[in-house]
């Protein structure tokens, strides 16, 4: 494998009605919360966490990061693949796994009656608090599209859904988000997802309010851009795989109309049937005027498409013969599954793709960047999203060794990464003419990494919300 770094130009879900004024339970769970983070505070100190940053192969202590003197020279080397694989096994990776008393506090807490009465309630509050604070209607929008008539309005959970054979994972049964249950596979996970992304992009672009999802996902979109000027070819099969509801898969269809075929799969049969209602709907965004000037119903505008096609499906196991896709989209997949099925995913990912010009792609979180790792290192900021997140110290962890073991070897036509947005990395990866893990020494995969900038700065700046924060300050 050889490491090429070269800088380029940088051109969830339905739950508790929301009341205008808390409850007594409410005002209890904020104290026992707040309770919680003044401990958390005082035991900071007792919670170990290296904190480096991976610049262009070396590992920086966080209090040096802002220094530009002898780690620049460092920091242009070129490194080949046996060189930097030395020093990966020597040194642990950025985003190391923390300990110590605060520590092991926080995870006790996380499989505690605190971590269900507690910390989830307080995650979701930011959520449903940001949404408010930037002129997104969750109740409104929530309560809209459970009025209508779908397959949601069965008496009993499960009906109306999508029969399938499909065997759930065990990592799968687990409460995605926390807010539910029974995670993914609910109706009232489906129904609010969208709403809940809206909130999501607010507090990743906070300037642009509402309408912070749209630049947030055009952001991985640019990117990907970059990394593949080309696009897709005209007919092109285009899968995207976590497909949730369809917000990332209409995109692509939007995005892409000269492709043939756009197929979303997913694991829960729920946010499938949500996601093929939303077509058949084709609801207007509150912002979409008429002529009379009444907007629509939904946070965004779903446009009717017979391109797409929804199924259940298992990510490690697509219902599609070898080499026969041109596109295989991950979009906040890899963070929401634990090591060893993200190997499977990769792996069937790569078994579907067209020799030579077939690309994975793929969207994530980056705890390589200083945003992220400063927020990991630090248990109390971190608790919260950690809460609602069950493989996410799993990923942060492993997924530097993903790329290197796994990714760069199997897709022998070249890896290219680059950073997004201040705390999010675009991905492609184009097969080769072999099945990966190529025995021939002349073409055994390359990386070209250019999230960062040649002083070791990240290539973009954040524009994320402080945690605590739901609203950009004017």
């Amino acid at each position: 494998m050889t490491l090429i770094r070269s800088p380029i130009s940088s051109t969830t879900t339905k739950g508790t009605r929301i009341s205008s004024s808390p409850s007594s339970g409410s005002l209890v769970f904020t104290r026992i919360s707040l309770l919680f983070m003044v401990v958390l505070v005082i035991l900071n100190p007792w919670t170990t966490s290296t904190t480096n940053f991976h610049i262009h192969g070396f590992v920086v202590p966080q209090q040096s990061f802002q220094s530009k003197t002898t780690m620049q020279k460092k920091n242009r080397l070129l490194l080949d693949a046996e060189t930097r694989s030395e020093q990966q096994e020597s040194q642990k990776p950025k985003s190391q796994p923390r300990t110590g008393l605060g520590q092991w506090m926080l995870d006790k807490a996380l499989q505690s009656p605190l971590w269900e009465y507690v910390l989830v309630p307080q995650a979701r509050q930011t959520m449903v608090k940001t949404a408010l604070s930037n002129g997104i209607d969750w109740k409104a929008h929530v309560d809209w599209l459970e009025s209508q008539n779908g397959p949601w309005r069965q008496q009993k959970e499960g009906d109306g859904v999508e029969t399938t054979n499909v065997p759930i994972p065990k990592y799968y049964k687990q409460p995605f988000h926390a807010y539910y249950p029974n995670g993914n596979l609910s109706w009232k996970a489906a129904l609010e997802v969208e709403v809940a992304s809206r909130a999501v992009g607010a507090r990743n672009f906070p300037s642009e309010g509402k309408n912070g999802e749209d630049a947030f996902r055009t952001s991985f979109e640019i990117a990907l851009k970059q990394l593949s000027p080309s696009g897709v070819s005209d007919d092109a099969v285009i899968v995207d795989v976590g497909a949730g509801t369809g917000m990332s898969t209409r995109r692509l269809a939007s995005n892409f109309p000269q492709a043939s075929t756009i197929y979303g799969y997913d694991l829960s049969p729920y946010y499938i049937a949500v996601g093929k209602e939303l077509v058949r709907l084709a609801p207007k965004s509150t912002d979409d005027k008429d002529g009379n000037g009444d907007g629509g119903t939904w946070v965004t505008t779903v446009a009717p498409d017979d391109r797409i096609q929804y199924h259940v499906a298992d990510a490690a196991q697509l219902p599609l013969p070898d080499n026969s896709v041109d596109v295989v989209n991950l979009m906040f997949v890899l963070h929401e599954v634990p090591y060893e099925a993200a190997q499977d995913i990769i792996k069937e990912a790569h078994r579907v793709l067209k020799p030579v010009t077939g690309q994975l792609w793929i969207c994530e979180m980056d705890f390589e960047s200083p945003a992220y790792a400063a927020q990991r290192a630090n248990p109390l900021l971190f608790s919260l999203i950690r809460a609602t997140e069950p493989y996410l110290d799993d990923y942060a962890d492993s997924f530097p060794q993903l790329l290197k073991n796994h990714i760069v070897p199997t897709f022998t036509n070249g890896v290219k990464i680059t950073a997004a947005t201040g705390r999010h990395y675009s991905l492609v990866a184009t097969k080769g003419i072999t099945q990966g893990h190529d025995s021939n020494n002349d073409h055994v995969g390359t990386l070209e990494d250019t999230r960062f900038n040649e002083d070791g700065t990240y290539k973009i700046e954040d524009t994320h919300l402080l945690l605590w924060e739901s609203k950009k300050k004017e």
